[in-house]
């Protein structure tokens, strides 16, 4: 996982994360492994903070 990933105050959009989502799951082939799963979690919050913001955004 990149240094950077899941840094609290990322400023990445719900689309980037999960394009970034995407591509693990590409890469692990549809199965995670234990590092992985770890990776995938800690990008479904971010992706979920990022759509949170967008939204308030919007608002």
């Amino acid at each position: 996982m990149s240094p950077d990933s899941g840094a609290p105050g990322s400023v990445r959009s719900a689309a980037e994360v999960n394009e970034q989502i995407r591509a693990l799951w590409l890469r692990a082939g549809g199965t995670l492994s234990a590092q992985e799963r770890e990776e995938y979690e800690l990008l479904v919050v971010e992706w979920a903070a990022a759509v949170r913001g967008e939204i308030i955004e919007a608002a």
